[in-house]
């Protein structure tokens, strides 16, 4: 798989995952795909297997009346595809202890994707 459709496939991920169509975001992933987020080095979530990503994701889509993830950067690396992020999401919810609904949240991060078959097999977010 070429650099270019790499890109295209993260970007058909990102737009899907914008517009809240979890769906969406799902038709790009192997089925045993693992997804990683780490917060300051610390991991607060993860799964694996793509009905365990699916229902992640529709979680955390009721947690946001709005969120956008904006492609900053790309580097395309020997085994996978380094993506630099800008995050802006507003809470639906409060968060128990953080934030309350309403809230903007605005992160910089990354996120590493790796592929297998034309799909995306593994994710792994930092901020």
């Amino acid at each position: 798989m070429g650099s270019a459709q790499m890109r295209e496939r993260i970007d058909t991920y990102i737009r899907a995952y914008n517009a809240f169509v979890v769906a969406g975001m799902v038709a790009q992933l192997t089925p045993d795909v693992v997804f990683e987020n780490y917060v300051n080095g610390v991991s607060n979530a993860s799964c694996e297997g793509i009905a365990a990503f699916q229902c992640m994701a529709e979680r955390a889509a009721l947690l946001f009346s709005e969120r956008e993830q904006r492609i900053t950067g790309v580097r395309v690396q020997l085994d996978s595809v380094l993506v630099d992020i800008a995050y802006r999401g507003r809470l639906a919810e409060d968060i128990p202890g953080g934030p309350a609904a309403g809230a903007e949240l605005n992160l910089q991060g990354q996120s590493e994707f790796w592929f297998d078959g034309g799909l995306i097999r593994r994710i792994v977010d930092r901020c």
